[in-house]
């Protein structure tokens, strides 16, 4: 199957990304959005970007130009998704959010469409429990920044079929993207990974044996990493990684349990560089 049209629902910091990577690679590209502004918003941000990729000779100013032409803006989510080939939805991480935009998926989209979630944490199972037809349903967890970062990690639930996934795999070496496979299971490979090694960071600075500046120090200094877990919270989003942390704990009990250090900050309104302070502090000015 060959993906022409693809519709991105949610035009957040990654709903954007990915269209803009998905525009860059030919497809024409349907943003949908609840608000014109947050839609107004996430074009300028696309084409801030592009504009970084001019000063850094990756593009010209023709290229930017084709690449916006492909991206169009819809708050209807029917004619958003009327005939594309592959729908990804990239909202919040809701599950009654995400199964009521499955359930339009399911009314509004053409029996041989693809249905992506970008879902970083919930089972793609129980998102497709909501479709007529599972078997067109699979994960597709981009990471951020969408443009920048190679991995997309895809998720194959208990009806996902081989078609949907190969066609997926070669839609993301289209993409110029690598992938990772795995099996539906709670936070897939990476959430699992990711959020038991921050865990144990914040268990570290609980229990007063290293601060916040010299934990990441060491992330990324004796291990490579580009930046260390404080910061990286910081930079998703710490309310974000609250819901997966209850998601997660769900399942496999207390081993993925919040911090208190954590909830309190969030609780305080405190939740990264979005309020400017979370486990640092940024200029917002």
């Amino acid at each position: 199957m060959k993906i022409n049209k693809v519709t991105i629902i949610g035009s957040g910091i990654m709903g954007h990304g990915i269209a803009q990577v998905t525009a860059t690679a030919g497809c024409q590209v349907h943003l949908n959005d609840i608000t014109d502004e947050l839609l107004k918003s996430a074009h300028l941000k696309i084409s801030q970007s592009l504009d970084r990729g001019i000063e850094k000779n990756k593009i010209n100013q023709d290229d930017k130009t084709q690449i916006l032409s492909r991206i169009f803006l819809t708050t209807n989510l029917e004619e958003a998704v009327t005939d594309s080939d592959l729908v990804i939805e990239a909202v919040s991480e809701n599950i009654q959010l995400k199964h009521q935009i499955f359930e339009d998926l399911n009314r509004f989209t053409k029996p041989s469409a693809i249905l992506a979630s970008n879902t970083s944490q919930y089972s793609i199972t129980e998102i497709a429990s909501v479709i007529k037809d599972p078997s067109r349903v699979i994960g597709m967890h981009w990471f951020n920044p969408a443009v920048v970062m190679k991995l997309i990690e895809i998720v194959r639930g208990l009806h996902t079929s081989e078609e949907v996934v190969d066609t997926i795999r070669n839609f993301a070496d289209r993409l110029k993207k690598e992938i990772v496979v795995c099996n539906d299971s709670q936070g897939f490979i990476s959430t699992r990974i990711l959020l038991a090694l921050r865990l144990e960071c914040y268990r570290l600075l609980e229990e007063g044996v290293a601060s916040v500046e010299d934990i990441d120090k060491t992330l990324r200094l004796a291990f490579g990493h580009p930046m260390g877990q404080f910061e990286l919270a910081d930079f998703s989003g710490l309310d974000i990684e609250v819901a997966a942390f209850e998601s997660l704990t769900r399942i496999f009990g207390d081993r993925f349990r919040a911090t208190q250090g954590l909830l309190h900050r969030v609780k305080a309104g405190q939740l990264g560089r979005k309020t400017g302070k979370g486990w640092y502090s940024y200029n917002t000015n």
